[in-house]
């Protein structure tokens, strides 16, 4: 079957979908805390252009809040993002079909993305595999960017409590695994199985702040350990 670029968008767009809504709230309580801390709707957007690290653009306000100074807000940064190279790593050859794109779909790649991109097991064949990947990429970012500029501007014209905005972070996360692994393979349920218990295991032994980056390390360690058990190219997914 020919490839479809109409086929590709829409494809891309049906993807990401599951991530627009999370990022309008978190984006917005981006938003809100930048314009709490001094600084329009123009720096919200520029920041979530430029920088769009998630997590990591809260931390940006809290540093600027404390006038930390550039070395310490890159080490943080650093520190905060590193869980990206994980993921990275697991997606090099898929980005490389790409072409040119290559780049930009590695500067999109966000926890988010990375989940949407996990729950692909393959695409109808009218699809280009390697546009669609950046296009969910470049739409992710959009949203993001659309949510950072309407909750500074919401901050401006509405006295509202956004209180507990936040969580949608959580929430997110939550929807995308369930989706993941509900009507999939075996080997997807397995995997999100042993995501949930290393977490749990490492949340036990290093406590909230410090058990992210053991629980990606086994978790890396173990899959690739199995990785010809685990491998899902086969799989498909029953719900597409």
């Amino acid at each position: 079957m020919k490839i479809s670029k109409t086929a590709t968008l829409r494809y891309a767009i049906k993807q990401s979908l599951p991530v627009l809504f999370g990022y309008l709230f978190l984006g917005s309580a981006f938003g809100i805390m930048l314009y709490e801390a001094g600084y329009n709707w123009v720096w919200a957007m520029l920041i979530s252009i430029v920088v769009y690290a998630g997590s990591g653009q809260f931390l940006l306000v809290s540093l600027i809040n404390s006038r930390a100074g550039l070395p310490t807000v890159a080490m943080m940064t650093l520190f905060i993002n590193t869980r990206h190279m994980f993921y990275g790593l697991s997606y090099i050859e898929k980005f490389k079909k790409g072409g040119w794109r290559y780049p930009f779909t590695i500067f999109t790649l966000t926890d988010e993305t990375y989940s949407v991109n996990s729950s692909i097991t393959s695409v109808p064949d009218n699809v280009d595999e390697g546009r669609a990947r950046f296009l969910i990429g470049e739409f992710d970012h959009l949203y993001w960017i659309i949510g950072s500029v309407l909750g500074s501007l919401l901050s401006q014209m509405i006295p509202i409590d956004f209180a507990g905005v936040d969580f949608s972070m959580t929430a997110l996360f939550v929807v995308i695994f369930i989706d993941l692994i509900r009507d999939k393979g075996i080997k997807l349920k397995m995997i999100g199985g042993i995501g949930v218990f290393c977490a749990i295991i490492c949340l036990i032994i290093f406590g909230p702040e410090k058990f992210l980056l053991p629980t990606l390390g086994i978790i890396v360690l173990t899959l690739s350990m199995g990785k010809k058990y685990f491998d899902t190219e086969g799989e498909v997914a029953t719900n597409d």
